[in-house]
């Protein structure tokens, strides 16, 4: 059974700094997607940032390239979602949320990273959600 455990939100200045954990268990191999969504007060669920498991490769999204960065750490079965320069449009609840690729048949880690960059559908696993609240 696939779980996904958050901690890290909270509230901060804009050009703040806040760092998004998401602790990820159930996996049998670590060839998984995790992503870091987030959803504002009547918006629509946004995609920010993935990471493909098994070799480590990443995607962010537009409207936060260059100040989000997503990272894991395979000792502690953890993905990180680290967020620079805090506007006040950042504040949403994130989610962490998971996707197995290898359920569309695919096998090599090539086909398996393009598929956590390019689905959405697909991340049916959630985290609990952490709110992040920019504001001054």
């Amino acid at each position: 059974q696939v779980r996904l455990v958050e901690s890290g939100g909270g509230s901060v200045q804009p050009g703040g700094s806040l760092r998004l954990s998401c602790e990820v268990s159930g996996y049998t191999a670590r060839r998984h997607c995790v992503g870091w969504f987030r959803q504002a007060p009547g918006r629509q669920l946004e995609k920010i940032a993935t990471i493909y498991t098994g070799t480590g490769i990443t995607a962010n999204g537009g409207s936060v390239q260059g100040r989000f960065t997503i990272s894991q750490d395979n000792t502690k079965n953890t993905v990180y979602l680290q967020m620079n320069s805090l506007e006040t449009e950042a504040t949403a609840m994130y989610y962490c949320k998971s996707a197995d690729p290898k359920e569309t048949g695919r096998a090599c880690n090539f086909m398996l990273a393009r598929i956590c960059r390019r689905a959405t559908d697909a991340y049916t696993y959630w985290g609990q959600g952490s709110q992040v609240t920019v504001s001054s």
